[in-house]
């Protein structure tokens, strides 16, 4: 039963979230209610609902590597060393071409604080969700989780690194704040809400014996899809509650316009990349996401934490999240695999 729900839920996962973030926008307060620190009765301990809900995310994206297929991956390399280095220098490309044509617009601080927001976006990790995709358009699974797994790890090595190295094209003091998330993904939040949790879902993977780990797999990918489709609310709650109490129809239109460059122009250089390796389709359709898909789930909970004063710095975020979902869609769809021809009489 619990299979066929998550096989239900996954191939309507785009429309379920439009209906997290239209359930944001007509009912953003039990979301704006989450997204407050909260103290568990007759303890001394504060939940966070969001890194809370990431964490499972990532447990349960531990919980389903192939370990067998990831073992054939590390013999043969290749798409998986291309891959994560595509991921690392596409935001070097991007950004700074973004921020060029943001400096041309009239906002006062050259849309530094919309800039801020993508510079978080394309740090993080390859999404969990990627996993999906790959697997609705019958690509390399091996690769994708491979991708997922690694830049997860290395995140907080690599996401620091990134910031830092796309910090200077802020001005005014979202460079400074920009220094302290950056600390910040290398400390606790990167450590406790992402590579903890995916290393306990991989170790789990690798120990427990496969009667066991199924059942394991059955009771937490079902809450771990609903956490995502969570985390996705609480997030858009707080980002639409703020355009709603302040409507700012030119910065959405910057937020639309900025997530959408950022993402087609990642997507476009992964395919080419792939188109210039002569990958084959599923390793291409793989590698392809990779590039254009980030944890925006994790940049919106870490904007959050750093930035709980600029809740509107949240809409590239949500924009790029549904965008990022719409042109997976198209990928999947443009390298899925030919079916193999009949069989002769």
């Amino acid at each position: 039963m619990h299979s066929r729900a998550v096989s239900w839920l996954r191939h309507r996962l785009g429309r379920a979230v439009v209906l997290s973030y239209a359930l944001a926008l007509l009912l953003p307060g039990p979301g704006l209610w989450l997204r407050r620190p909260h103290l568990v009765p007759l303890t001394h301990l504060i939940v966070n609902t969001a890194p809370l809900l990431l964490s499972l995310v990532l447990f349960s994206a531990g919980l389903q590597v192939p370990v067998r297929a990831l073992g054939r991956l590390l013999r043969q390399p290749k798409a998986l060393i291309v891959g994560l280095a595509l991921h690392l220098a596409i935001p070097l490309v991007v950004v700074p071409l973004v921020a060029f044509l943001l400096r041309r617009t009239p906002d006062a601080d050259g849309g530094s604080g919309l800039l801020t927001a993508l510079i978080v976006i394309v740090a993080m990790p390859v999404a969990a969700g990627a996993t999906v995709w790959t697997d609705k358009g019958d690509g390399d699974q091996p690769t994708m989780v491979g991708l997922v797994l690694a830049s997860t790890l290395l995140s907080p090595l690599t996401t620091p690194l990134l910031l830092g190295a796309l910090a200077p094209l802020l001005s005014g003091g979202y460079a400074h704040t920009l220094a302290a998330t950056g600390r910040l993904t290398q400390g606790g939040f990167g450590l406790t809400t992402v590579v903890l949790p995916c290393a306990a879902g991989l170790l789990g993977a690798l120990a427990l014996p496969t009667s066991r780990l199924r059942h394991l797999q059955l009771a937490v990918t079902p809450l771990a899809l609903t956490g995502s489709l969570l985390v996705t609310y609480v997030n858009a709650s707080g980002a639409l509650g703020s355009a709603l109490a302040r409507p700012r129809p030119l910065l959405f239109a910057a937020a639309l316009a900025a997530a959408a460059l950022v993402c087609l122009l990642s997507f476009a250089l992964g395919w080419a990349a792939a188109r210039v390796l002569r990958l084959q389709a599923g390793t291409a359709s793989s590698l392809t996401l990779a590039c254009g898909m980030n944890n925006s789930s994790a940049s919106a909970v870490l904007i959050t934490t750093s930035l709980p004063d600029k809740p509107h710095l949240l809409l590239p975020v949500l924009v790029y999240g549904l965008l990022q979902k719409t042109a997976a869609n198209r990928i999947v769809t443009r390298f899925r695999p030919d079916p193999p021809p009949p069989a002769g009489p």
